[in-house]
């Protein structure tokens, strides 16, 4: 994976960065910490952020679920683009690096013992996500991203297509794989579980679907 848009040459991708990126210090001193953490290529893309953020506006949603929090610039990004009433349900396994997530959701006001913006939930994603389910009902969510065990998306999508209401968004991470998707030579369990999970999207008619090359693939799936 790749925590910037492939295929770019560093001149472009610096020239796209000086005249796009508006992102906060926060969001930068939160990329910049993860940078030295030894999965650091799990962070998404700062352009990527940006983009998703402008969608949660554009879509006006209130009520968010992210699946995959890493050290929290997703959902920072994300929960930055809610209004002061909205919520972001954050699911994670791995409470070290959530731990991370929370010191700097503090520091920027969007912790949910600040203003209620960011509730994490630390467990299994897919019990988690039945539990959702069960909480809130079915199509109470306007918007999920999906950024945890790529094996498991074909699960995760078909959880989120419960929970997020019609006409809501589900946008998921690292479709493109590096380019290794389309590398016949590669077939390593992870590549091979993106490809399927590509070609079942693909032709899934419950959803309008654009894959889009940005940072490492982030296929966009509005729920008809």
């Amino acid at each position: 994976m790749t925590r910037r848009t492939l295929g770019l040459p560093g001149a472009l991708y610096q020239y796209l960065l000086d005249v796009s990126l508006r992102e906060p210090e926060s969001l930068r001193l939160l990329r910049e910490e993860t940078r030295h953490h030894l999965d650091a290529r799990m962070q998404i893309a700062p352009e990527q952020g940006q983009f998703m953020a402008l969608l949660v506006r554009l879509l006006g949603v209130r009520k968010a679920l992210e699946i995959g929090v890493f050290t929290g610039y997703s959902a920072a990004a994300v929960a930055l683009a809610l209004p002061p009433d909205g919520t972001l349900v954050a699911v994670d396994s791995d409470a070290a690096t959530a731990e991370i997530a929370r010191r700097h959701w503090r520091a920027i006001g969007v912790d949910r013992g600040h203003d209620l913006r960011i509730d994490l939930r630390i467990g299994d994603a897919p019990g988690i996500l039945d539990g959702l389910l069960a909480e809130s009902g079915p199509g109470s969510f306007d918007f999920a991203f999906i950024d945890a065990d790529k094996v498991n998306y074909p699960v995760y999508f078909e959880q989120c297509l419960r929970l997020v209401r019609t006409g809501g968004l589900i946008c998921v991470d690292n479709v493109l794989w590096s380019g290794r998707v389309a590398d016949a030579a590669k077939h390593d369990a992870t590549t091979e579980a993106l490809r399927r999970f590509n070609r079942q999207v693909h032709t899934d008619s419950r959803v309008d679907l654009s894959l889009v090359p940005i940072a490492d693939g982030l296929t966009l799936a509005r729920k008809r």
